[in-house]
């Protein structure tokens, strides 16, 4: 993590871009543009800027969207992976619509990046048995969020306020931070133009 205190702390969690079989469309292709206007927007209400730390996992869709946006706006980014780089691709990255285009665009943001992504065994240990790897870093995420402060910590999410495909998605770490830190701007995907 970045030595000096930031001003705001900046968390992320999002849908994954749609894989091409997904049988209900969540966060469909056509709808990027928009997802990434309202990711910009909410991050220019809270003025982010070169003072700050955002914190989020990088797969393909709004992962990616908004660790690109505080890049442009100068906002340190710190990515915390479930897994091992190779295995985090294969399963976050590639499956979603042009899944080597989304290889490529968090391999170049990693490229910016002053610090290498952070990985989870690597630094909590193994996976313990019948713990989910993504609730498991979604609360690793928050932990390290809040450790700077509760007052510090701005959440986006881009969701549609469904469930989600399996345990440690969007939904589990809205309901984590709406417990915890409570600040929550909420870009509903169902409603994206």
């Amino acid at each position: 993590m970045p030595e000096s205190q930031p001003d705001r702390v900046f968390l992320f969690s999002g849908h994954m871009i749609d894989a091409p079989d997904r049988p209900s469309p969540r966060f469909p292709p056509d709808k990027e543009g928009a997802a990434a206007r309202e990711i910009a927007a909410a991050l220019d209400r809270h003025h982010a800027g070169p003072g700050d730390l955002a914190l989020a996992q990088a797969a393909a869709g709004g992962d990616l969207l908004f660790l690109e946006a505080c890049r442009r706006r100068g906002v340190r980014c710190q990515i915390l992976l479930p897994f091992d780089e190779p295995q985090f691709i294969q399963r976050s990255i590639l499956p979603s619509a042009d899944g080597a285009a989304w290889a490529q665009r968090y391999l170049a943001l990693k490229a910016e990046l002053a610090v290498a992504p952070r990985i989870m065994p690597a630094e909590l240990g193994p996976l313990p048995e019948g713990v989910d790897p993504f609730g498991r870093c979604n609360l690793w995420l928050l932990h390290s969020a809040l450790a700077f402060g509760a007052d510090k910590v701005r959440f986006i999410c881009l969701w549609n306020g469904g469930g989600g495909d399996g345990p440690g998605g969007t939904a589990h770490m809205y309901q984590e931070v709406k417990r915890c830190a409570g600040q929550v701007d909420w870009i509903d995907t169902r409603t994206l133009e």
